[in-house]
């Protein structure tokens, strides 16, 4: 019931907006068209998640799309077979039946053989992860003329990176719990309370970076007690996040000679640096780690951008750590993967709309026509590598994606 007494329609309130005068555009061909959608099981074995959740595709299915699911690739997350059947979605266990959909959703790049199953014109939404990157994995997807968009990449009006942005909160507070977890005895740690207690101090975090993992960090480490340090070179990100947490917090910027300072009677370190390009920069040495108490943590968030401590190498969930300088070191890539249910929903909540808003340019390439956040997500295009970071590191030619779709009026 609303405030005026009237009775509330929930299908008026998801449909609002969808009929209102929209802005005049550019005449681009806009025939509203069914997509089909293919969620591939992930054969990565440390990938828990899946792109699209059941009551998101209850939403496209609404609106005609017609979505596959490959039968088991909600299990981890647990969603099961059933729960995507009675959303309305198509299951099988034919791969080659979900890889010849219009659109291809995968949360974990996929493999060269699985590139080998895409088709010319085919749009593929999956991360571009850098570590998994390789000459090899983006001349197979030039060879299949396929439009490759990295979610990581996909930005909104504001400029913003929004699948970014919900996987760093879920990052920032999980890697402050994974440091709390490993500093326990049992997992090789200093043995320490991470919040301490009466009339023993708290553990000692430091945080590199000020951005969106680093709030959720500093929300979450401060919440269980701990004594917290932040770095960050842009200031006003640090006076945004003492704003955030609503008191006054120990900041500096990156500093080498007190960062190092600080590292050395730190007991976790969170790497929490994000590039908008491409590699996250190197803020921590070898030689710092070498000065750090043994037995310290470190997790490094950045490591699906290359890491920013020099010592972290990519790890899995099966296997996290890594014991260097006696420091240990957790360098898992797909965090969020540790609480897949979570990460899932919120995927797929970004995902949906996007591809809703596709049906009525006729194909998620129509988008492309209609806003710079989505061609800033393309990094392969029919044949052509359109980002220039990863052109650049690989030696392959670059191609500028607004001249190559303007070529098509």
């Amino acid at each position: 019931m609303s405030g005026d007494g009237k009775k509330f329609d929930f299908s008026d309130f998801f449909t609002e907006g969808q009929y209102q005068t929209q802005a005049e555009t550019l005449a681009v061909s806009t025939s509203k068209k069914n997509i089909t959608i293919g969620i591939p099981k992930e054969c990565f074995e440390d990938e828990n998640r899946v792109a699209l959740v059941p009551n998101s595709i209850r939403t496209l299915t609404g609106y005609g799309h017609r979505v596959i699911v490959q039968r088991g690739a909600g299990e981890k997350s647990n969603y099961s077979d059933h729960d995507f059947s009675e959303a309305g979605a198509e299951l099988t266990s034919d791969t080659k039946q979900v890889f010849s959909s219009d659109v291809l959703i995968k949360v974990f790049p996929p493999t060269l053989e699985e590139i080998e199953l895409l088709h010319p014109d085919q749009v593929l939404i999956a991360p571009i992860l850098l570590p998994y990157a390789s000459v090899e994995y983006l001349e197979a997807l030039k060879r299949k003329r396929v439009i490759a968009i990295a979610m990581e990449y996909l930005s909104n009006d504001k400029g913003t990176f929004p699948i970014v942005r919900i996987m760093s909160e879920i990052a920032g507070m999980s890697a402050i719990f994974t440091a709390a977890e490993l500093l326990s005895y049992k997992n090789g740690g200093r043995g320490v309370l991470l919040g301490g207690i009466s009339g023993v101090p708290p553990a000692k975090v430091v945080i590199l970076g000020a951005g969106v993992v680093g709030e959720f960090a500093t929300k979450t480490a401060i919440g269980l007690g701990a004594s917290v340090r932040i770095f960050d070179n842009d200031i006003a990100k640090l006076m945004r996040i003492q704003n955030l947490v609503g008191r006054h917090l120990h900041t500096s910027t990156f500093n080498p000679v007190y960062l190092g300072y600080q590292l050395m009677s730190a007991d976790v370190v969170i790497g929490a640096v994000h590039s908008k390009t491409g590699r996250a920069p190197v803020i921590v040495t070898e030689e710092m780690v070498a000065k750090m108490k043994a037995g310290a943590v470190i997790v490094d968030v950045s490591i699906d951008q290359g890491g920013c401590i020099e010592t972290t190498e990519v790890t899995t969930h099966k296997k996290p750590i890594i014991i260097k300088h006696d420091v240990l070191h957790y360098g898992v890539p797909n965090i969020a993967s540790n609480v897949p249910r979570t990460a899932s929903v919120a995927i797929s909540n970004i995902l949906t709309p996007l591809l809703v808003k596709a049906g009525k340019y006729g194909s998620v390439e129509g988008l492309l026509y209609e806003g710079k956040g989505v061609r800033n997500g393309v990094y392969a295009y029919k044949g052509a590598i359109t980002n220039k970071y990863l052109s650049e590191r690989f030696g392959l030619k670059y191609q500028d994606l607004n001249l190559l779709i303007a070529s098509k009026f």
